[in-house]
């Protein structure tokens, strides 16, 4: 990545592949490198983030953090705080192991409400007792397409000690393909090598994500932004973790594992709004967690 682009070399071969390069170069002034300020009350009035992170064997994972409005903040145009003390996020949440071996993150900031997003990369440091530091290294802005509108509402505060722990496995179960069958609503987690990880949304009608078997999904990659985040992100370093919240039943379903991407498929054009590609995840692990709160 050069001084006056923002994008690394994964991005940028996606980009040209699909936009072609100089329309690929008219994405590099929409990337900052500090949060806008009007965002900072936003931030504390947020009851959800979605945080990407990477184990020690290098899996990438999607996180759901839940907490009463003010859990998280913003002190300056830098940073982004999390207060520990009230989130409802589950201790056995692969994130928190995460972040002490890699400290890499990505960043969804979302409100279901109002539709609104952003996302944040950078480093997630400890600075205790009860206190995460997000230090900013880029953010911008996604447009509202695709998200589904549902108040969410997180009653009270508590410690994530205080939370069930998860159930684990790696084939999915019938209620899995129940939920995905349904779902209207995931996030993805992807990773470079050098150059951290991004969270982002996905959206579409009940049954948008295919289930192809026990352990693979296939996701359509619908028009957006044009940056490609995360299609780069996999042309790089091909792994990826998915959350799925079962907004029903109050559940979240985590997903880990390799992904492929089909640059060009002979299915109906309507699946993903004409452009014909997919991306596909082969699951290594899942994980199964209460969802606190209630959603309308």
């Amino acid at each position: 990545m050069n001084d006056n682009n923002p994008f690394h070399a994964g991005e940028r071969a996606v980009q040209e592949r699909i936009l072609g390069p100089a329309e690929a170069r008219s994405n590099e002034r929409a990337i900052g490198n500090a949060l806008p300020a009007a965002a900072l009350p936003y931030i504390e009035r947020l009851p959800m983030a979605i945080i990407g992170s990477r184990d020690a064997r290098g899996r990438v994972w999607a996180s759901v953090v839940l907490g009463t409005p003010g859990f998280m903040f913003a002190p300056d145009v830098h940073t982004v705080k999390l207060d520990t003390s009230k989130i409802s996020t589950s201790a056995d949440d692969p994130l928190w192991t995460n972040v002490v071996d890699d400290a890499d993150v990505g960043l969804l900031l979302i409100d279901l409400a109002t539709r609104r997003r952003l996302r944040v990369n950078g480093r997630m440091t400890f600075t205790g007792p009860t206190l995460w530091a997000l230090h900013v290294a880029q953010t911008y802005g996604n447009c509202p397409r695709y998200i589904q509108r549902r108040e969410l509402v997180v009653h009270g505060g508590s410690s994530p000690q205080s939370t069930a722990p998860a159930q684990q496995g790696t084939a999915m179960t019938a209620y899995h393909k129940e939920l995905i069958a349904r779902a209207d609503t995931l996030f993805v987690a992807s990773a470079h090598p050098d150059h951290g990880v991004d969270a982002s949304h996905r959206g579409g009608n009940p049954g948008f994500v295919q289930v192809l078997s026990d352990t693979r999904l296939r996701i359509p990659d619908f028009p957006g932004n044009n940056m490609f985040n995360t299609l780069g992100n996999f042309h790089c370093y091909p792994r990826a973790g998915i959350v799925i919240p079962d907004f029903q039943q109050h559940r979240l379903l985590q997903l880990t594992g390799t992904t492929e991407i089909m640059w060009h498929l002979d299915r109906p054009p309507e699946e993903t709004n004409g452009t014909q590609r997919y991306w596909e995840i082969e699951c290594e692990a899942w994980r199964e967690s209460t969802m606190p709160g209630e959603s309308q």
